[in-house]
């Protein structure tokens, strides 16, 4: 979730007590079934444990979660895509692997579609931005595109384009911040970097390669106490530019006097020795290594915690958690022959890049990626069509769920809540709602989303930000004001949303996966019962 502009400004300072982060225990849940096998593992992953499906048996206050819906938990399944992506090339990597292993084909922007009724593509951008579509076999001309949009980008800090420097008898890598993130809780965590480089192949064509060292490189150490002793009164305030800057080895030529690897080029400017490293990652010589695009990424993986399980605990749950129960409930509703026979509209998962950011780059929802993509559609489809606009009576006709992650109440922050919205976890989706239209909820839309879940007997929650706070923003409004598409902004409750480690209920991915996987199944049937503008 991105922050408002001001309030952006107004974080450039922490004063935030520092404390310790305890190491947190994952439980390895039960292996029941394997619905999307992982790569096959290395010796650098053996650390990182596997979970698969878990059936649904947590709990939420001592009860657990009532629902007719027989499908089994896919909160194992989760955790594997969490831990899969690091970065927002690998959560798309990700989603393609799971895409094409469901028979979902493969489309690119620069070719022409031939598209069918009953047919199941999508295409990548950037390999950072995904389109993933499933066309009903009884799909008219004009009739709507029913899209949950998320986004696969989450605060992190990013390798400079010169990230080499020494100082102290230590070789330090030069990072950027991306986003608005709790900066304070980076400080002395196991980090490691991954993402894509570019290489040059022996014949001078190049490939686009991703990159994860799975071991910590990196660390970013907080000054000791008796160095700093008003640090637990005056709060922890790291100046972003000269404190938050990981160590990474010892500088080998500083203390010995000799070299331990050729010097820096123009060409390469990063430390050697992490070129060094990434080329055995890859297989590569790293000479063959032209260009980076690194995040700095916590080693820890995402688990399950809490006194029940009932918790999950990971990093980049916004917006990944999203991102998964968007896919999931895509492919789970359109796997079987006749998951499609009756449908007349299309199904559509739409997972951009740089929402963190804003959202205005070529694969973010400020660009037409998603708009262009429909459009393609619609033409590809209208085979021979003579009537006007079809384009433009199926946005009419079409629904668009942006799914971002919401503030659940904080137990010892309480105030930061308007008394009668305060989400809680493992209660439900929240639908987030602003005058100022900071979300793009309305009357209808919610209404709309809302008589889903009570079909369903799945909870909700409503989400408004105080008066006297502001109040960030999705992709939501900027994708319903691009053509003019209903929308409703909805999300999961979490904790320490923008930290290196944030907390959402178990039971709410799975409550999620149903509310998603109902919009596919049975919106139709709502939407065309409720006239507005006839």
């Amino acid at each position: 979730m991105t922050l408002a502009t001001a309030s952006l400004r107004a974080k450039q300072q922490f004063i935030i007590p520092h404390t310790s982060i305890p190491l947190l225990l994952s439980i390895r849940p039960s292996r029941s079934r394997i619905l999307f096998p992982l790569r096959g593992s290395s010796s650098s992953n053996q650390n990182l444990p596997s979970f698969r499906s878990i059936r649904a048996s947590s709990t939420s206050n001592g009860q657990s979660f009532q629902n007719p819906d027989t499908r089994s938990s896919i909160v194992g399944d989760m955790l594997d895509y969490l831990n899969e992506s690091w970065t927002q090339f690998h959560a798309t990597a990700e989603a393609k692997r799971q895409l094409m292993a469901s028979g979902f084909q493969l489309l690119s922007e620069n070719e022409d579609w031939d598209l069918k009724a009953g047919g199941r593509y999508f295409f990548t951008r950037n390999m950072s931005s995904l389109i993933a579509f499933a066309i009903g076999e009884k799909y008219d001309v004009g009739r709507g595109f029913h899209v949950i949009a998320a986004h696969t980008d989450s605060p992190c800090l990013k390798l400079k384009p010169i990230s080499a420097t020494s100082k102290s008898g230590y070789l330090l890598v030069n990072v950027q911040t991306y986003g608005a993130g709790l900066w304070h809780t980076w400080f002395d965590r196991d980090l490691s970097v991954a993402g894509r480089v570019i290489l040059r192949t022996p014949d001078g064509s190049f490939v686009h390669k991703l990159v994860k060292v799975k071991r910590p490189l990196l660390r970013v150490p907080t000054l000791a106490i008796h160095l700093d002793r008003s640090v637990n009164t005056d709060g922890f305030k790291p100046n972003l530019e000269s404190h938050l800057v990981p160590l990474f080895a010892r500088d080998f030529e500083e203390t010995t006097g000799k070299s331990e690897a050729p010097s820096l080029s123009i060409k390469n400017p990063h430390h050697s020795l992490l070129i060094q490293i990434l080329s055995e990652e890859l297989g590569c010589s790293g000479s063959e290594i032209e260009n980076v695009e690194l995040n700095v990424c916590d080693t820890q993986p995402s688990c399950l915690g809490g006194g029940n399980n009932e918790f999950i605990f990971s990093g980049r749950l916004d917006n990944l958690a999203s991102s998964y129960c968007a896919l999931r409930s895509l492919l789970d509703s359109s796997k079987s022959p006749g998951d499609l026979a009756d449908e007349h509209s299309i199904r559509m998962v739409a997972l951009f890049d740089n929402e963190e950011v804003g959202s205005d780059s070529v694969q973010g929802a400020g660009a037409p990626l998603m708009f262009q993509g429909m459009r393609r559609i619609v033409d590809c489809l209208a085979d021979g069509y003579m009537g006007e606009n079809a384009f433009e009576r199926s946005i009419r006709q079409s629904f668009l769920v942006s799914a971002d992650m919401a503030h659940g109440v904080h137990p010892n922050f309480p105030d930061k809540h308007e008394d009668q919205h305060k989400p809680e976890l493992q209660k439900g989706l929240v639908i987030k709602h602003n005058a100022n239209q900071r979300y793009a909820t309305n009357a209808i839309t919610s209404f709309l989303f809302k008589e889903l879940a009570n079909i369903h007997k799945l909870p909700t929650q409503d989400f408004v930000v105080r008066n006297d706070m502001g109040c960030g923003s999705t992709i939501g409004p900027i994708l319903a004001s691009g053509v003019g598409i209903r929308t409703v902004d909805c999300g999961i409750s979490q904790l320490s949303m923008h930290s290196v480690r944030e907390i959402c209920g178990k039971d709410d991915i799975d409550i999620a996966y149903k509310h998603f996987l109902a919009f596919y199944e049975s919106f139709s049937e709502i939407d065309k019962k409720l006239k507005v503008d006839s």
